[in-house]
């Protein structure tokens, strides 16, 4: 990067004049770098938080609406696992297609066709009655918002070096925890006080309620969001020019990828297999907290939409921490170990203390700062080893897998708790898969990933 930076700045020197000579150029230089990395996170990463944000409230309030919706609807807990899961059925089906077609007609068209057609469908789950519809729905939403995660990641390597990305991505992410820390309350108020209203039931507002901003921040995306650094107005000629330069002196071994090397690199799968354990500590906790607080003892959705949002506040802080750590010490493996081997020991811990709210609390906190921790290192790695068509392929495919993850957190402990009548069983198995995400993680080869 030094080398880089320099090279820009003398370049910058013969072609302008009017540079101020009367500084040292190595310091001018890394000012203007600064400035340049700065107003690009201001410009595109709080936008893609607050997207993010609404795309993970419309995928996991039907946690809370859970609380008020099988009782309405007579659903047992195996109907409302598999129509959670089958969203992730859509989603991997087609994640890898929506993210080749993002490349060939421009983030900006179709990142706002995403959010749309997800708000839609989303809004319409209010109006659900019976098993086949609610499953048909989520399936639908699962397609519909294919290719937003990976779609974003991809476009943000465009924009931002390797050095730099594991922060980047942790404050894009934040939109996860966000979400849950926010919605959390909001979606528990919700439901509690516009139950009745209007003939419909809290739970049927929620879905109605929460599917606007995504609606609304899609339309938005197609007025504001740049394809390129080319066509990014908010950009002048030397910012540009400074991008691509620091951008083409990215190492990559001078090997272009192909597209079928996004299938058959046992690096993407392994990338997959550590984000499937990601999920399956993320969506265990988002889907099943509520019914988990709920069997502790706590009967208002108010009161745990409130205490949902303790785990998230957590989680929060340590995915900024943990990004920023990743970056400054260029270290990648142990940044993805040491949160999955706390998101273990929290998930594996809670099943001896299910009649305690507050012990529960705890340590679904540690286990969710734990996954929230990991996951921007863990989508920091794609691009280290691929680039091009396979870029695009690949961090699609990687999320296809993972999504499995998102499926069996969803159904299987919801199979498992009609089996057993308790959630203990899958939370001890997802809590074994997290040391295998460990295994994995330091499989990865570190002159690779470290950077």
């Amino acid at each position: 990067m030094a080398q880089t930076t320099l090279r820009f700045s003398k370049e910058h020197d013969m072609s302008s004049p009017s540079l101020d000579t009367t500084r040292a150029p190595v310091l001018t230089d890394a000012q203007a770098e600064r400035a340049l990395y700065r107003k690009l996170t201001w410009r595109l990463i709080p936008f893609f938080c607050l997207c993010y944000f609404s795309a993970y409230l419309d995928r996991v309030n039907v946690g809370l609406a859970k609380l008020q919706m099988l009782d309405a609807l007579k659903f047992s807990d195996t109907v409302y696992g598999l129509g959670a899961g089958l969203f992730f059925v859509g989603y991997i089906l087609f994640e890898v297609p929506s993210n080749l077609i993002l490349q060939k007609v421009g983030a900006k068209l179709w990142i706002a066709r995403i959010m749309v057609t997800w708000g839609i469908l989303s809004g319409l789950t209010m109006f659900v009655t019976t098993p086949t519809q609610f499953y048909v729905l989520r399936f639908l939403l699962g397609v519909a918002e294919a290719g937003f995660l990976p779609g974003v990641l991809l476009y943000l390597t465009n924009w931002f070096p390797d050095a730099r990305r594991s922060k980047i991505i942790a404050l894009f992410m934040m939109g996860l925890p966000l979400s849950s820390l926010v919605g959390g309350p909001l979606s528990g108020w919700i439901v509690t006080f516009f139950d009745g209203l209007h003939g419909w039931q809290g739970w049927q507002w929620l879905f109605g309620l929460e599917a606007l901003p995504s609606i609304f921040l899609g339309v938005l995306v197609f007025f504001y969001l740049p394809n390129t650094p080319d066509t990014a107005k908010f950009l002048d000629h030397d910012e540009r020019a400074r991008l691509k330069l620091d951008l083409a002196g990215e190492a990559h071994g001078g090997k272009r990828h192909r597209l079928m090397d996004a299938f058959t690199d046992p690096k993407v799968w392994a990338l997959g297999l550590i984000d499937l354990c990601v999920l399956l500590g993320t969506y265990a906790i988002s889907f099943w907290m509520p019914t988990m607080l709920r069997d502790s003892g706590v009967h208002s959705a108010l009161t745990i939409g409130m205490l949902t949002a303790i785990p998230n506040a957590l989680a929060v802080v340590m995915m900024l921490v943990t990004g920023a750590s990743s970056d400054k010490f260029r270290e990648r493996r142990w940044h993805i170990v040491v949160p999955f081997a706390c998101t273990a020991f929290g998930l594996i811990a809670s099943t001896f203390f299910t009649g305690s709210t507050a012990a529960l609390v705890i340590l679904l906190s540690i286990a969710n700062a734990g996954v929230a921790a990991a996951m921007p290192v863990v989508w920091a790695l794609p691009s280290t080893f691929l680039t091009g068509t396979a870029a695009a392929a690949g961090i699609a495919f990687a999320c296809s897998i993972a999504n499995l993850g998102g499926f069996a957190s969803t159904y299987v402990i919801g199979w498992l708790k009609d089996w057993t009548h308790s959630m203990s069983a899958g939370l001890i198995v997802f809590g074994v898969c997290m040391f295998f995400g460990c295994v994995l993680a330091l499989a990865m080869p570190k002159h690779i990933v470290n950077r």
